[in-house]
């Protein structure tokens, strides 16, 4: 039977798509970039940190007005933002007039995350979240492995610039089919049947009252205050920021490290750049499975999400400190390609336990906040990279820098989320 909840997550799977394809070009750009603008190192890591300012701040805007808005018109709203901000990219003429594009390219698409989480939650039901959640986002890493070849030739046929205003085009066109397609709730789309209704919601409301997660009297509501200053919210926030700063640190480095100091040329870097990004695709949707089948023995959400979660962040951070240690271009992509796989292995883990442990009206904003606190991870990391090489003259300490981070929010995750944290709430506390 047709299900309507997969034309929405579909289209956030392109969503997430076009996301990574239009940040990842100004990797795969940045060397041509650096050569026109004449850009230190330093500079360099700079305009790949403007990105992360307005994006970490828009995180929580973002997810927070979802909760308030819906996500449909957020979602919409974003896209349109940084389309239009990748396209203006070509309008830059210096290093000022970049970092302030990127400035605002990264507050349109800070709410892309947050947004689709809060989707999610009001599209799909809990015994199909994690799978859901990790097709939408699986987006992401087939943006970031299409992002290099199509950069790479269009750029090497018609210039740099051109690339960014096709992706910008592309980003308008998914606009329009959105808002014909979505809706905030299923409940509000005619299309969705009673019967799928009854899937999403009759089934959600069961297993609330079965893993008892009522988390207040039905006139009583907590307080995001109140979810915000429990240990797990922080612990999860401390876990994402490492997940963020190995894959952030490869998003916004690696092909320059191809190219400086594997010596490759545009075109090869674009092509091996994509070998990671298409294993941490296939990582990302059977991890997502995996935590399903966990749940469906055990019964235990949580556990079924950081099981995963603990294993896979510190398998990911040990093949990445490896990769800064290879001698060869053939076994620095191959511990690459393991480490991006395992990150992704775990990557929707995050999500699915916000959704597991917060009242679904807190969703947007929790899941906001969260990842706003870890991408403060993008802000530092590719400046502290730049830094790293321009000083060092090479990039080992960096790579070996994000697998430590790593495994420090593995472990932080291991220690501090244990249980649910719906339980502990105190409902006394309301807006």
């Amino acid at each position: 039977m047709f299900r309507y909840r997969w034309i929405i997550i579909l289209m956030l799977f392109l969503a997430n798509a076009i996301n990574y394809t239009d940040r990842s070009a100004m990797s795969v750009a940045l060397p041509l970039l650096s050569k026109q603008y004449h850009l230190t190192p330093s500079q360099a890591g700079m305009i790949l940190s403007s990105f992360f300012i307005g994006y970490a701040i828009f995180n929580f805007v973002g997810g927070y007005m979802s909760d308030k808005k819906g996500p449909r018109l957020i979602m919409g709203t974003a896209m349109t933002a940084w389309s239009l901000f990748c396209g203006l990219t070509a309008a830059t003429f210096n290093f000022i007039s970049l970092f302030i594009v990127r400035l605002f390219f990264g507050f349109g698409e800070g709410p892309l995350t947050s947004t689709t989480n809060k989707a999610m939650n009001n599209w799909i039901p809990l015994k199909e979240r994690a799978r859901a959640v990790g097709i939408a986002n699986a987006g992401a890493p087939l943006g970031g492995a299409v992002s290099g070849p199509i950069v790479a030739l269009i750029s090497l046929h018609w210039g740099w610039k051109c690339s960014f205003i096709v992706l910008a085009i592309v980003g308008l066109i998914w606009v329009i089919f959105w808002f014909k397609v979505s809706r905030d709730k299923p409940e509000m789309h005619p299309k969705v049947t009673k019967a799928e209704l009854k899937e999403i919601i009759g089934e959600e409301s069961l297993n609330l009252v079965n893993n008892q997660k009522a988390v207040a009297k039905p006139a009583v509501k907590t307080s995001l205050f109140t979810i915000l200053k429990q240990p797990k919210v922080a612990a999860l926030a401390v876990g994402m920021f490492g997940y963020n700063y190995t894959l952030f640190f490869f998003l916004t480095w690696f092909p320059s490290y191809l190219m400086d100091a594997r010596h490759l040329s545009v075109g090869k870097m674009g092509i091996v750049s994509v070998l990671p990004w298409i294993a941490g695709g296939i990582g990302q949707i059977v991890g997502s499975i995996i935590i399903d089948y966990i749940y469906k023995v055990t019964g235990k959400a949580v556990f079924s999400r950081k099981i995963v979660l603990v294993t896979c962040l510190i398998a990911s951070a040990i093949c990445v400190a490896l990769t800064g240690l290879a001698s060869t271009v053939i076994t620095a992509v191959t511990l690459m390609t393991f480490g991006i796989c395992f990150l992704y292995l775990q990557a929707t883990t995050y999500w699915a336990i916000i959704q597991d442990v917060v009242p679904s009206d807190k969703v947007g904003g929790t899941s906001g906040f969260v990842h706003a606190i870890a991408n403060i991870s993008g802000i530092i990391g590719p400046t502290v990279t730049g830094f790293i090489v321009q000083y060092s003259g090479h990039y080992t300490a960096a790579f070996i820098l994000a697998g430590g981070l790593a495994i420090i929010g593995a472990l932080g995750v291991a220690f501090f989320v244990k249980s649910n944290m719906a339980e502990n709430l105190d409902s006394r506390k309301v807006v």
